[in-house]
């Protein structure tokens, strides 16, 4: 059974790129076939897998707006099991372009309704906005995975996002989950990143990850050489942290699967 995660926080520079390049990469060493949408108009996903951007190919522009099939728009990482919908800077032009079509906050969901089931996960990278990509990922998805760096606003943001969440659950009648939140940038030389992990620890409790990503200069590099860390520095702690991110959520997945067969 296919799991489609949104990467999403509206605060910019809290690692969710940096999380959708390298949990598809841990998560596809587990001989998993794994599919990374670029869903940013940066674009940045698309670089950090090493994927050139090439205007002759099909990118996620094409996909919601000009009627391209999402599996044409599909191309190979070096990774083996690991693919990807780029995105380019056409997208920009996307939440203007989307608002006049029927049905718009649905456009990601159905584009990817006949290849989800080819994979067994699908990331979807979010811009940092909650604009109307952001709202077509998180319709698209099963459930939101949010990277938080620890820091004096993070907790204020979040509830951002959770009545973001709850909102889109009572509007368009769609159950979306939170897999998690995740800690990232993590420093603890510093009293404030301590504190600010505690507090959100006591108001989410067990939605918040376990795993912890650091602070790392290994994982800032990687992107520029168009790896994921895996790939750039597999014994670096950036590594062995979404190694284990990856083993979470695996945990996660087979304690839901009894769950779901009780029903």
């Amino acid at each position: 059974m296919s799991r489609v995660f949104a990467i999403a926080n509206q605060k910019g520079g809290v690692g969710k790129t940096t999380t959708a390049i390298n949990l598809a990469a841990s998560l596809a060493a587990n001989d998993l076939r794994v599919l990374v949408i670029d869903s940013d108009p940066q674009g940045n996903a698309t670089t950090g897998l090493g994927v050139a951007k090439d205007p002759d190919r099909p990118s996620l522009y094409q996909v919601l707006l000009e009627g391209v099939p999402a599996r044409d728009a599909i191309q190979a990482t070096d990774l083996e099991g690991l693919h990807l919908i780029s995105a380019d800077k056409n997208l920009v032009g996307a939440n203007l372009e989307l608002v006049g079509i029927p049905n718009r906050e649905f456009r990601l969901r159905e584009r990817i309704a006949d290849i989800r089931e080819d994979y067994r996960f699908v990331l979807i990278d979010c811009p940092p906005a909650l604009d109307l990509l952001t709202l077509n990922a998180l319709i698209a998805a099963d459930s939101v995975l949010v990277p938080i760096q620890c820091e004096f606003f993070a907790l204020e943001g979040v509830s951002e996002l959770m009545d973001t969440i709850d909102r889109i659950r009572d509007s368009f009648q769609h159950p979306l989950q939170v897999e998690g939140i995740l800690l990232t940038m993590y420093d603890d030389r510093t009293n404030l990143t301590r504190q600010v992990a505690a507090d959100l620890r006591e108001f989410f409790g067990d939605q918040v990850f376990r795993t912890i990503i650091p602070r790392s200069i290994r994982l800032a590099e990687a992107p520029s050489f168009g790896k994921p860390i895996l790939g750039y520095d597999p014994r670096s702690r950036g590594a062995e942290s979404y190694i284990k991110l990856a083993k979470e959520i695996l945990d996660h997945e087979q304690n839901r699967l009894p769950a779901q067969g009780a029903r």
